[in-house]
């Protein structure tokens, strides 16, 4: 007996069709997070390599300029630490804050491709659970049957249990990566806003004194 696609996707049930709905919502999910992570490392590298060249030169009003003129989370906060005038722990907790918020920011959504990635399986594997009940079920209604009267059930426990790990190995990858460029930059940002701070502390002009 050949099983079609079609017959493949019927056999699925229920199950497949809640994996599908998972697979496009996590698609969605990965593709949003996809443009803001792309956004906010865009220029990323070259903005950091041009404040270590100007705090290397002392040059903090160019800096000042270079990050009011960058429309990115990395220049927004290099301009709100650089630009505060406050004491050096007032700038490090504003530092923080802007970096935490950014973070949040990128890691919005993460749980929910987090969630998928984890349960998918599972419901795969629950998609195989009832084809293997359904196929003990039919061979035992058409006891002395060919191995034909349980291939329906098979094929829905086979194909639940291939759609669970499609639909969570892109998930949980593509979590893994977004969890990960969060705490690059997070570390990226704390780093170059502590040698602004120190830079900042020893110049008259950028450290409120007058």
């Amino acid at each position: 007996m050949n099983i079609t696609f079609k017959q493949l996707i019927v056999a699925g049930g229920p199950i497949l069709f809640v994996l599908v709905a998972l697979s496009i919502y996590s698609i969605a999910l990965i593709w949003e997070r996809w443009t803001v992570y792309k956004k906010t490392f865009s220029g990323l590298e070259d903005l950091v390599h041009k404040a270590h060249a100007l705090l290397k030169a002392g040059e903090l009003k160019q800096l000042t300029d270079l990050s009011s003129r960058s429309r990115t989370p990395a220049g927004d906060i290099v301009h709100k630490v650089i630009s505060h005038y406050g004491s050096p722990l007032e700038r490090r907790e504003l530092a923080e804050k802007a970096v935490e918020w950014h973070v949040s920011r990128l890691s919005r959504s993460l749980t929910a491709i987090a969630t998928i990635g984890s349960i998918s399986p599972f419901v795969g594997l629950f998609g195989t659970v009832i084809g293997v009940i359904r196929a003990f079920r039919d061979l035992s209604a058409y006891a002395g049957a060919g191995p034909s009267v349980v291939a329906m059930g098979i094929a829905e426990a086979l194909v639940n249990t291939a759609a669970g790990l499609f639909v969570a190995i892109p998930a949980v990858i593509a979590y893994n990566y977004f969890a990960h460029k969060a705490n690059e930059f997070a570390s990226e940002m704390n780093w170059l806003t502590e040698q602004i701070i120190d830079r900042a502390s020893a110049s008259r002009e950028f450290s409120g004194i007058v």
